[in-house]
């Protein structure tokens, strides 16, 4: 196995990882059924910095270690269970916005700031898109839909969502930029050493 190889498999250990943490930063802090997380976050910088496929194979790792067992999930969850979880369609989305991100920003060598804002805004609609359907997928089919549920609550619900998740988007972009930039430098002065 390859030098490179074994690196993008350590880093995409080390994102999932991130993942599980970052899916416990706020444990109980729920709103609308939907755990506050950092995820999002960690699931730009996976893509952004491992590129589409090591950014996707981290968190699709991610999410077979918490249908393994292990608590990584939101609230210290885990476990097969975790599949009917209304909240499950949020990390399957995560595998999306990793790939994505790496199209967008984590492939190319240089990048330019409309692929970061293209990046950014791909991430929130892959994630609310994919995440709130399954999760709306999910009441009407197999979990207990609280009295009034529809379409448009799931949808309402996620609007409390929005301002974190464009203000968490916008810093693991500038974040990325920052990372991605030292990396080059680091990687150019090493390559003239």
């Amino acid at each position: 196995m390859g030098n490179s190889k074994v690196r993008n498999l350590v880093l995409s250990g080390l994102f999932a990882a991130f993942m599980a943490v970052g899916a416990n930063i706020s444990p109980f802090l729920v709103i609308g059924g939907v755990p506050v997380t950092l995820q999002l976050l960690f699931a730009i910088l996976a893509g952004g910095l491992l590129g589409s496929r090591w950014g996707a194979f981290s968190m699709l790792a991610y999410m077979l270690i918490g249908l393994a067992g292990a608590p990584v999930f939101a609230q210290f969850k885990g476990g097969p269970a975790s599949l009917l979880s209304p909240t499950f369609g949020f990390i399957i989305s995560f595998i999306f916005v990793a790939y994505a991100t790496g199209k967008m920003v984590g492939d190319r060598v240089n990048v330019a700031k409309k692929h970061y804002f293209g990046a950014g805004i791909l991430s929130i609609a892959l994630n609310y898109l994919i995440g709130t359907n399954l999760m709306y997928l999910a009441f009407k089919f197999w979990a207990a839909a609280p009295t009034g549920f529809s379409y448009a609550v799931a949808w309402s619900w996620m609007a409390a969502y929005l301002p974190l998740d464009i203000v968490v988007t916008i810093v693991s972009l500038g974040v990325l930029a920052r990372l991605r930039k030292a990396l080059k430098r680091t990687s150019t002065a090493t390559v003239d050493a």
